[in-house]
């Protein structure tokens, strides 16, 4: 199992739909996994620090897991079966709750608990980026740094 760090989410054209992606700590191995606009949304304000005027569902979460006298301590993204990813929010007392990653990931942020991926994961999905295209992940990271949660908007909303 491997600890993993949101790099950030991006909107892949023409279809845009956007992309989690994540990325080793201790490794060279992405993750992009495809998410829904809700939580690329709410990953992108929790990465900018934006606080929203009414709590979004992730931020309603925290706060019960809190009051129930919960501790998250990790979110662990499991398996990928079918093209569809599945993760696991690790409670104290190894409770564990099957969740979305993006849902689990938003959440993780939110705590600061980390993220880790299976090794399974990794080797199915992973991706390793050539030396000739870091420049393009420099290039991400300028355009997360300038993207905003309305980029996150689907047409018809």
């Amino acid at each position: 199992m491997s600890e993993m760090r949101v790099v950030g989410v991006r909107v892949e054209l023409p279809a845009n739909q956007p992309i989690l992606l994540l990325r080793e700590t201790e490794g060279e191995r992405y993750l992009p996994i495809w998410i829904g606009s809700v939580e690329a949304t709410a990953i992108a304000l929790e990465q900018q620090g934006v606080r929203p005027a009414r709590p979004l569902t992730h931020d309603l979460l925290k706060e019960v897991i809190g009051a129930l006298g919960r501790e998250l301590q990790q979110v662990i993204i499991t398996d990928l079966r079918e093209g569809t990813f599945f993760a696991e929010l690790v409670f104290d007392g190894d409770v564990r709750v099957s969740a979305r990653p993006s849902d689990s990931v938003a959440l993780a942020l939110r705590v600061g608990v980390p993220i880790h991926a299976e090794e399974g994961v990794l080797e199915e999905a992973g991706l390793i980026i050539p030396d000739e295209q870091e420049d393009e992940v420099e290039k991400f990271r300028e355009f997360l740094d300038s993207v905003s949660p309305e980029d996150f908007r689907g047409a018809d909303t």
